[in-house]
């Protein structure tokens, strides 16, 4: 299957004629009928009923609707690579882990959407996969959750966030302050399984620092899965403390006495890198900043 496939077909399911589509996309009707045939037979199922008037069938209906947000979506990227292209817009990409949106992430994606010369990218990945992706120059900032040492990579730390108890509701512990020596007792649900190094073994570490073990009873690897878990039954969790605006009637919160329970949120870049948009993130994040 070809992109031809599609437009030809995006006009035919506009028109539903097959004379006015062949002159829309300046091509003449015996070609255009051709294509539209050999579309049907790649995909095993008639998109048309061929007769008077032309009408979709089902599957046609279906195919039209999700190929043309499709093909929406890939003009949308032409045009933009195009002003890219031409040095109207600049690229600039952001890798983030889950739980640094809820802290001032967001305020920063919306600044930096509201510059007219930026075309934003964001991809959700952790903070190894930042590393990897900024080497590659397939993001340009990363906000994460653990320290790597690469010399081609310069990490600074912008916030020391506590960290709290993610625990079922009605469970025992809820309604005071915990310590971590009270929670090693539970079993565990951790976040993300792979790839490591990751938030998970910052969990660990900051129990084995105190001469306590985990018991794991479920590995994830997303945030929300954990936490969907937890209240299922199957464990307690560390969080971030700012997951806490996530409000959800089945699971509670619970503040952690240890004063080294904390998460830090970490800016990642390419060392060196001084472009101008980097430039321009960096000096709102300075401005954000507490």
């Amino acid at each position: 299957m070809e992109l031809r496939h599609l437009r030809y077909f995006r006009e035919v399911a506009g028109t539903l004629n097959f004379t006015r589509a062949a002159e829309r996309l300046h091509i003449a009707q015996p070609p255009l009928s051709r294509q539209i045939q050999q579309l049907e037979e790649l995909l095993g199922v008639p998109l048309l009923e061929r007769g008077r008037p032309l009408r979709l069938t089902d599957a046609g209906r279906y195919f039209h609707e999700q190929t043309g947000t499709l093909l929406s979506q890939l003009e949308s990227i032409c045009e933009s690579t195009r002003r890219i292209g031409r040095g109207e817009r600049q690229w600039f990409g952001i890798g983030f882990a889950p739980s640094t949106l809820y802290d001032g992430l967001p305020e920063l994606i919306r600044e930096l959407r509201g510059d007219t010369g930026l075309e934003l990218g964001l991809q959700e990945m952790t903070t190894v996969q930042q590393v990897e992706a900024l080497k590659s120059g397939r993001i340009d900032i990363g906000f994460g959750r653990i320290r790597i040492d690469d010399p081609a990579i310069t990490q600074q730390v912008l916030r020391e966030e506590p960290m709290v108890a993610v625990l079922p509701t009605g469970h025992r512990l809820l309604g005071a302050p915990l310590s971590l020596a009270q929670l090693a007792g539970e079993d565990f649900v951790l976040y993300p399984a792979n790839p490591r190094p990751s938030y998970a073994d910052h969990v660990l570490a900051l129990f084995a620092n105190h001469g306590l073990s985990v018991r794991v009873a479920q590995w994830t690897n997303e945030l929300q899965t954990a936490i969907g878990l937890v209240a299922a039954g199957l464990g307690v969790a560390l969080v971030p403390a700012s997951v806490q605006q996530q409000h959800r009637a089945d699971i509670g919160y619970a503040t952690l006495t240890d004063a080294e329970a904390v998460s830090p949120i970490i800016l990642s870049q390419r060392r060196g890198d001084v472009s101008a948009p980097l430039q321009r993130c960096l000096q709102l994040i300075g401005a954000n900043r507490p």
